[in-house]
């Protein structure tokens, strides 16, 4: 039986990417009791959450972007490739906690360390997850429509390649330096940003 469509999937994919984008204002939170401090205080402080937002933001659009460019090539989905997406979509999914976690304990003594690392390993995870469902549709055409050129694969290819040593190098730079860490994911997600068009370019 010939394997289905990705209508279906990708309509699931699409929803899920809303969701884990849409919760990541919940990061945001001031403190309303009368005795608080003045709530322009706290606005200027928040720039730990402003950052986690922004990063988190970029990162979820991007995986998005790419993931329509990616399912742009495939002719169909069977349940190998299902499975792999859907691991990668419970790893976005998972991104708004690490995400609060960061713009909680960014620059603190206690927890900036393991706010990070949590942030990073799964930003790692999610580049092992796409890498994966590139690399079992890519593999021998395997799921890749008929009319699709092979310098799209190879496009393709090529702009994930760096991703999951790239979010290693920031895990490992977290060590060291945690806001630095953040600041080069962020750095990522706007290197990422132009490989839409670069797909675009290549069909």
């Amino acid at each position: 039986m010939e394997p289905p469509g990705t209508s279906r999937l990708e309509a699931f994919s699409d929803g899920v990417f809303a969701i884990a984008a849409t919760l990541l204002v919940l990061e945001f939170t001031v403190n309303t009791n009368d005795s608080a401090p003045a709530l322009g205080h706290q606005l200027l402080h928040l720039w730990p959450a402003y950052l986690a937002y922004v990063t988190s933001f970029l990162t979820i659009g991007i995986i998005w972007i790419n993931h329509h460019s990616v399912m742009e090539t495939i002719a169909r989905a069977d349940r190998t490739f299902m499975f792999i997406n859907t691991l990668l979509l419970l790893v976005v999914s998972f991104i708004p906690f690490p995400t609060r976690l960061v713009a909680e304990y960014l620059e603190k003594k206690s927890g900036e360390g393991a706010a990070v690392y949590a942030y990073d390993a799964t930003l790692l995870l999610m580049a092992l997850a796409f890498n994966a469902l590139w690399t079992y549709a890519r593999n021998n055409r395997r799921l890749i429509g008929e009319n699709v050129p092979e310098r799209t694969l190879k496009a393709i290819t090529w702009a994930f390649r760096p991703g999951v040593p790239l979010y290693l190098l920031v895990l490992v730079l977290a060590i060291w330096s945690p806001l630095s860490s953040v600041v080069v994911t962020l750095v990522l997600a706007a290197f990422y940003l132009p490989s839409a068009a670069l797909f675009d370019r290549e069909t």
